[in-house]
C-alpha cells in the first residue's frame, strides 16, 4: 500500500508516544476487535524489534520480530496487525514483506516460525510460510505454527 511509512525500531528506540500508540493499537485489534481477553504486555517487548507502519502520523500496521531462541527455537514474527482503516488495501501484505525484511536485516537469513491464527493460513502461505503442526487453541482462538524456510 502506498503512503505507509515503515520503521523498524528496537524497544529502547521507541519514544514514549510510539510505545503508547503500539500498546493502544494492539489492544484495539487483539482485545477489543477480536473480543479476546489476554495479557498483551507479556514481558517480551524489550527483546523485540518493532515494525511500525504509519499513515499520516497514525499507526495503521504493526508487527514485532524476535531473534532465534526468544519465542521459538527459530526467529519469529508476532502481533501482526493492521488497522480497520487499511484492511483490504494490501497493507497486510506490505506489513509481512517489511516484517520479514526487518527480521532478516537484523539477524540474517534464517528460518522464521510464526504462531498464526488458523483462518489466516492462506494469507501467510503467500509469504512463504507453510503449516508446521496441528491446530491448537491460544486465548480461545485456533492457531497453527507455520515455518518460512531460508
Amino acid at each position: 500500500m502506498n503512503g505507509i511509512e515503515w520503521r523498524c525500531l528496537a524497544f529502547d528506540q521507541l519514544s514514549a508516544a510510539q510505545l503508547y500508540a503500539v500498546l493502544q493499537f494492539r489492544s484495539e485489534v487483539f482485545v477489543v476487535e477480536q473480543a479476546c481477553i489476554f495479557q498483551d504486555m507479556d514481558g517480551a517487548d524489550a527483546q523485540a524489534i518493532h515494525l511500525l507502519g504509519s499513515l499520516q502520523g497514525r499507526l495503521v500496521a504493526y508487527a514485532r520480530c524476535f531473534d532465534a531462541g526468544r519465542k521459538f527455537a527459530e526467529a519469529s514474527i508476532g502481533r501482526v496487525a493492521t488497522g480497520a482503516a487499511v484492511r483490504g488495501t494490501g497493507a497486510g501484505h506490505a506489513l509481512m514483506r517489511h516484517a520479514v525484511d526487518c527480521l532478516l536485516q537484523a539477524w540474517g537469513a534464517q528460518v522464521i516460525r510464526i504462531g498464526a491464527q488458523a483462518h489466516l493460513e492462506g494469507f501467510y502461505r503467500q509469504h512463504g510460510f507453510h503449516k508446521a503442526g496441528p491446530v491448537y487453541f491460544e486465548d480461545g482462538i485456533a492457531h497453527i505454527e507455520m515455518l518460512r524456510s531460508i
